[in-house]
């Protein structure tokens, strides 16, 4: 798996999506928001992070448009 920092991924085992900050070998240091506001950043090994698809604005655009009908 490529990641990149701005990546947003996901651990395998479920939770909040996290934003990769920066890749250093086989880490990936990502953060994330908690619930009350507060920011998180933790280095988590690649083996336990899947990467999550990017919507493009045109995908957005078409579920907002299937919402409206």
């Amino acid at each position: 798996m490529e990641l990149k920092a701005g990546d947003i991924v996901m651990l395998k085992s479920g939770g909040q999506p996290l934003t990769v900050a920066e890749v250093k070998g086989d880490d990936a240091v990502c953060i994330w928001m908690g619930v009350e506001g507060d920011l998180f950043r933790e280095t988590l090994p690649l083996a336990v992070l899947e990467q999550l698809e990017e919507l493009d604005e045109d995908d957005e655009d078409e579920e907002d448009d299937e919402d409206e009908e």
